[in-house]
């Protein structure tokens, strides 16, 4: 089984408008992994992941089957750029101290992928995957039409792997020793716009729109233009969930 590439179509979107992960969990991979050489940032997409992790590794691996998702990570002298799946990163045995999946791995092959993983990894090296489901918005009133739209407005467009995400990749293998990873949240300060945004770098909404040959955020966007003025800023939040690891 081969990774699809759900998000080159989106490229643009998804380098604008997806959320930042917290300082604090790249802080705390930094502490947890014994050598900082090498950091093999997997699914890499535009780079919410790469560009922190090269402020605490000497060099940064960045793979994505997109290249125009790669084209939008910014030209770091640390960080090297590859078109690779993620089953086959074209690195060296035992050469890579961290190995990280941001918000990826229910697109992977899951065996071939980890076989990978257990390739690369130094001894003592760390896996770290994290992801991240559903938004909450602080009005009720939008939350309830941002589900709607979520479950039934293009529902049937989600790819079968989200599942894995709403679930917090509880049914995918981790085959490592496990480290205990404390909690970390996700906010982010957004305009109505920037949430519109957001949702145009969904799969389900590139896909929707392929099929209908319309963007479905348009008669949303007009559904909240009254529940949340333009120029109004609020905190958007996930729940991030991570698991952490050590190759065997």
């Amino acid at each position: 089984m081969s990774t699809a590439d759900h998000f080159s179509a989106v490229a643009s979107a998804y380098a604008a408008f997806r959320p930042d992960y917290p300082p604090a969990l790249f802080d705390w991979l930094a502490r947890v992994v014994p050598n900082h050489q090498l950091a093999w940032d997997c699914a890499a997409g535009s780079g919410q992941a790469t560009v922190p992790l090269a402020s605490r590794f000497e060099r940064i691996l960045a793979t994505d089957l997109s290249a125009a998702q790669l084209s939008s990570i910014p030209a770091l002298p640390n960080i090297c750029t590859r078109v690779a799946p993620a089953e086959d990163s074209g690195l060296s045995d035992c050469s890579t101290d961290l190995v990280t999946v941001a918000q990826a791995l229910h697109w992977f092959d899951q065996q071939a992928f980890h076989t990978e993983v257990q390739r690369v990894l130094r001894p003592g090296g760390v896996i770290a995957v994290w992801s991240y489901s559903f938004l909450s918005v602080p009005i009720p009133a939008v939350q309830r039409l941002l589900d709607m739209f979520y479950e039934s407005g293009i529902g049937h467009y989600w790819p079968p792997e989200r599942v894995h995400v709403e679930n917090g990749y509880r049914e995918l293998p981790f085959p490592y020793t496990r480290i205990k990873a404390p909690t970390f949240d996700m906010h982010q300060q957004w305009t109505r716009d920037h949430l519109l945004g957001y949702l145009r770098s969904w799969s389900a909404v590139a896909r929707f729109h392929a099929d209908k040959g319309y963007d479905p955020v348009e008669a949303f966007a007009a559904d909240i233009e009254s529940l949340w003025p333009e120029a109004e800023v609020l905190t958007v939040s996930w729940p991030l969930f991570l698991l952490v690891g050590i190759a065997k």
